[in-house]
């Protein structure tokens, strides 16, 4: 069932775009029944012990290990409860909280829906490779999410922060997967917490996941990246930052807690990181008159409180943090909510400018406080029960006062009193108009927030504060919050309220992994409940309170505009500076490397291509072949002699074309070499990719002059083919040095048997590309989509250039309707018929007659030829990449002969669209065979009985085949679009220019 939920979130998460644009933003609605299912059907599969977890298992990449293994365990399982129920219940909230109208709506709801999958896999996965995947996953769509506002600088900088330093982290986490999994010889997460190894490679590796964690967790001192982070949309920083990917990492470190809790690394980084990030998240909190950055520097310190509990090693102190695990999600989220909707109703998160909220709205003042309330430990919430379980863990360390546990114990306590504080000022601030002076100045503040719109501002904006608000204003700017925006908050913060009363219930259900973290001894025993009787915890926690009192009430008296740093040094700040510093440093070897001259780059390129391989050749140990056999037969070596001369005859052209058209013949002579070889399929595919090349090279020189413009001395003539000379002999000695010095048996020894058993196919080409390395041929097809994107980004820079592109696809479609008339219906085209359907806008002195015939009586012919390609290239020669290029030859028939008029009207639509459905239907025919229990991209074949075509062979490799064919065809149109009707247009431009200047100047 979890690879299921998996695809469904999938699913949802692609139909997301086209269910907001016919729903609007209740579509919201719908995309929440994704997690609400995974919720509901987590909360019937309670884990009864450690050997009672829910295990699902498929076969994926066999040759690295790679398993898609999932285990509900107690840990998964209370993850999974948090991320699909509240990720459910703020998909709800946003059905409410967005305008239909708010821009890239349907991109924010595809991505939170990808992301609580997301999250979804990784808390559940049982292999370390398999969690890194889903890790890097969150990155990017945190990333998309973060910066939702695309027009807003703040909100863009706060996304690649973000971006930037969670991937470091990432990066040196897969480092420490690999030396962890191959430390200890599996990679399976169960096994390697179950059976700990030892050893420096198995310590490091354990370090670099840590990293990883303190990145995705905000840790000092990587904190800063989170506070930025608050250009997200409300709800959207509800989900992330307070339910879902911050708590990734400290999710990790209590997956390996039971294995890894007593090494000395393991202590020292997260007891003492943790430790001071509460303290220090906490003093800035305090500082803060935003709510929502008074909420993120709050969910720093909290991250650092719960990393330092679940990571402690003692089974008291673990009990204690996934209780304030599941309480930290409830009431942030909550709070997070609420200052959403109040920013929604007020247009303002200010603590100096709110007034009246607790009188018009409520129940969200008993939701906000409720919720803050849990933050500070009050009695009788969740958070009470979870922290008074954290001081009894703390306050009693075995190893004495004066260590990492002392250190932790009194963090905690220090750290609590701040969280009092800070709980108190968002109620004082929300909910009280005492926050507010009487005659505020006027301060720049930058600021991280939403205007009423929902979308709003939130992008970091600089907030002007003017003068104190009159009484009028206030009333007229409040716009009432929805039942849904006061309902969601109000929700989360009464089951903090259920879930303190219950805790007795909820210390059993995570008894099975509290039990399993042995690593510390407890100093005493830790129980959840809402009365232990009198004692050190109930005697800090009061403690706690009043100084918490205290300090809110000395931050009340006197408000800190602008927070003091601490000290000199700030985490923000070197970031930065680091940024700067390596800008300039890539851009000074960049200068050096690289001075303008495309031959002195080539040059360089060249000779270090010579000069490491004939390095090691001379002094290496090489294995030269005892026999050289040159050729095979007499047509090879008159094809060889033709590309040499060919190569030759090109360095020595002067003209574009002509060194083009040479470029071609050693192209095609490579191709007869390969067809003289045995190797049709090949052949056909360098002919196609060839003639491709030739259109592409030949379309690009309209711009460029016919002459090459430097004319090259001749010490630069004899350099250049010293070096192209000795580039060939190198590579070409490379070449018999690697065939000689076999060791094993080819790879391609048995692919003719594995074709057919595995791939149902008899052609080898095709069945690896399609079968055997089908991953390898999807990473292909993003390749292509990122070149047709940058192809096109190159030509269509301004965005009225894609409004004509649109404009003309929009008559091309009117223009097609308008020819297919039903028999007996007069057509409304006038004139002689034409032979090109767009004949009529072409230009008459540039028009050819023969060509257009031509054109006419071929085009659905090689359309039919590629086809027949698609269908039979999984047995003859063909398949969907030369089938794909064939059709893009047809559409350039049908440009050559009628321009973009005719390109347009022979496939009048997008390249995008093309483009992303032939990956989504090589990506469906992925994942489809997963939901049958079979391995990603499992060929299955069938023989079927087709009326007057007979016996026919299918397999169901030709749907990937079929997305290739697609991404293709879109790569050809978008190469024609931007290189030919994208030039043409700006060739007509700059000719309508020049006219017009002419005229002015007469």
């Amino acid at each position: 069932m979890l690879i299921t939920f998996l695809l469904i979130h999938l699913l949802a998460a692609c139909l997301a775009p086209s269910l907001v644009r016919r729903l609007g933003a209740k579509a919201f609605h719908v995309l929440a029944l994704a997690p609400a299912a995974t919720a509901v059907w987590a909360a019937g599969q309670l884990p009864a012990g450690a050997g009672d977890a829910h295990v699902e298992h498929l076969d994926w990449v066999a040759a690295l290990g790679m398993d898609l293994a999932f285990r509900m365990d107690t840990l998964a399982w209370v993850m999974t409860l948090i991320v699909s129920a509240i990720g459910a219940l703020i998909l709800v909230y946003c059905a409410h909280y967005f305008d239909d109208d708010d821009g890239n709506l349907g991109l924010l709801a595809g991505a939170l829906v990808a992301f609580a999958g997301a999250m979804l896999g990784l808390v559940t996965t049982d292999d370390l490779l398999v969690l890194y995947i889903f890790w890097e996953i969150t990155t990017v769509l945190s990333y998309l999410l973060v910066g939702y506002l695309t027009t807003s600088a703040a909100s863009t900088r706060a996304a690649k922060q973000a971006l930037i330093v969670t991937t470091f982290g990432g990066l040196a986490m897969l480092i420490g997967i690999v030396m962890l999994g191959e430390g200890a010889g599996t990679y399976r997460i169960s096994e390697l917490v179950a059976e700990p190894h030892t050893g420096t490679t198995v310590a490091w590796g354990i370090a670099l996941l840590l990293v990883g964690a303190i990145t995705k967790s905000a840790l000092f001192p990587f904190h800063f990246w989170l506070p930025g982070a608050m250009a997200a949309p409300t709800p959207v920083s509800a989900y992330l930052h307070a339910a879902a990917m911050v708590k990734a990492g400290v999710y990790l470190v209590a997956r390996f807690a039971p294995g890894y809790a007593d090494l000395l690394t393991w202590q020292v980084v997260v007891l003492v990181l943790g430790g001071f990030t509460m303290l220090l998240g906490g003093f800035r909190a305090t500082r803060q008159t935003d709510l929502k950055l008074l909420l993120a520097y709050g969910t720093v310190s909290q991250l650092g409180f719960l990393l330092l509990l679940v990571g402690y090693g003692s089974e008291g102190a673990t009990l204690a943090g996934l209780t304030m695990l599941v309480a930290h999600a409830l009431f942030k989220a909550a709070l997070f909510l609420t200052t959403g909707a109040i920013d929604h109703a007020a247009g303002t998160r200010d603590i100096r400018r709110l007034t009246g909220v607790r009188r018009r709205a409520p129940l969200l003042a008993v939701a906000g406080t409720l919720g803050a309330m849990s933050m500070a430990g009050i009695p009788v919430l969740l958070g009470f029960v979870g922290k008074e379980a954290a001081l009894t863990a703390v306050l009693y360390p075995v190893d004495g006062w004066w260590s990492l546990q002392g250190f932790a114990a009194v963090s905690v306590v220090l750290g609590s009193v701040l969280t009092m504080a800070y709980s108190a000022r968002f109620v004082w601030g929300a909910f009280t108009d005492a926050s507010r002076p009487p005659q505020l100045p006027r301060v720049e503040q930058p600021r991280a927030g939403e205007s009423r719109t929902g979308q709003g501002s939130d992008a970091g904006a600089t907030l002007a504060a003017p003068a104190g608000p009159t009484a009028a204003d206030a009333e007229t700017s409040w716009h009432p919050p929805t039942a849904i925006l006061i309902g969601v908050p109000l929700l989360l913060a009464l089951a903090s309220v259920v879930l303190g009363v219950t805790s007795t219930a909820l210390e059993a259900a995570l008894a099975p992994h509290t039990s399993s973290v042995t690593a510390v001894a407890d100093g005493y025993a830790v129980h959840l409940g809402l009365w232990h009787g009198l004692g050190l915890p109930l005697y800090a926690s009061i403690l706690v309170w009043v100084l918490g009192t205290l300090w809110w009430g000395a931050q009340a008296r006197r408000p800190v505009e602008v927070p003091v740093p601490l000290w000199p040094f700030d985490a923000g700040r070197t970031y930065h500076h680091l940024m700067r510093g390596l800008d300039r440093t890539a851009l000074e070897i960049t200068g050096f490397f690289q001075r303008g001259s495309l031959p002195a780059l080539l040059g360089i390129i060249i000779s270090v291509l010579i000069a490491l391989p004939a390095y090691q050749m001379v002094t290496g140990d090489i294995a030269w072949p005892e026999r050289v056999r040159i050729a095979d037969s007499a047509a090879q070596v008159a094809v060889i002699v033709l590309i040499i001369l060919a190569a030759v005859l090109a360095t020595r052209a002067r003209r574009r074309l002509r060194a083009v058209f040479l470029v071609g013949v050693t192209g095609y002579g490579t191709a007869m070499l390969y067809l003289l070889h045995g190797a049709p399929d090949i052949a056909l595919t360098q002919i196609l990719v060839e003639t491709v090349s030739l259109v592409v090279l030949v379309l690009v020189l309209r711009r460029l002059s016919g002459r090459f413009p430097d004319d090259p001395s001749r010490m630069t003539r004899r350099v250049r083919a010293l070096l192209g000379t000795a580039a060939g002999v190198v590579i070409g000695l490379s070449a018999l040095i690697a065939t000689s010095s076999r060791i094993h048996e080819p790879a391609g020894m048995g692919l003719p048997e594995r074709a057919v058993d595995y791939g149902a196919g008899y052609n080898i080409v095709n069945v690896i590309l399609v079968d055997v390395r089908a991953w390898d041929t999807m990473g292909e097809l993003s390749v292509v989509l990122a070149c047709a994107t940058g192809v096109a980004s190159l030509v269509f820079l301004r965005e009225d250039i894609m409004d004509r592109v649109r404009a003309g696809l929009r008559t091309a479609r009117g223009s097609r309707a308008r020819l297919r008339t039903p028999r007996g219906v007069t057509s409304r085209v006038s004139g002689p018929s034409r032979w090109l359907t767009a004949g009529d806008q072409l230009d008459p002195q540039r028009r050819s007659t023969i060509f257009e015939v031509v054109t006419r009586l071929v085009f659905h012919t090689v359309l039919l030829w590629s086809v027949y390609l698609l269908l039979s290239g999984h047995n003859q020669p063909g398949g969907g990449f030369a089938a794909g290029l064939v059709g893009g030859l047809a559409l350039c028939l049908r440009y050559l002969a009628g321009r973009g008029y005719e390109l347009r009207a022979a496939l009048p639509v997008m390249p995008a669209a093309l483009l992303g459905t032939g990956l989504f239907i090589a990506a469906g025919s992925a994942l489809v065979p997963m939901a049958f229990g079979s391995p990603a991209l499992r060929t299955w074949d069938t023989y079927l009985q087709i009326p007057l075509l007979g016996e026919v062979h299918l397999v169901t490799a030709l749907f990937f085949d079929v997305g290739v064919y697609l991404v293709v065809l879109g790569l050809m149109l978008d190469i024609l679009r931007s290189l030919g009707s994208g030039i043409d247009n700006q060739i007509r431009v700059e000719s309508e220019q020049e006219q017009a200047e002419g005229v002015a100047s007469r």
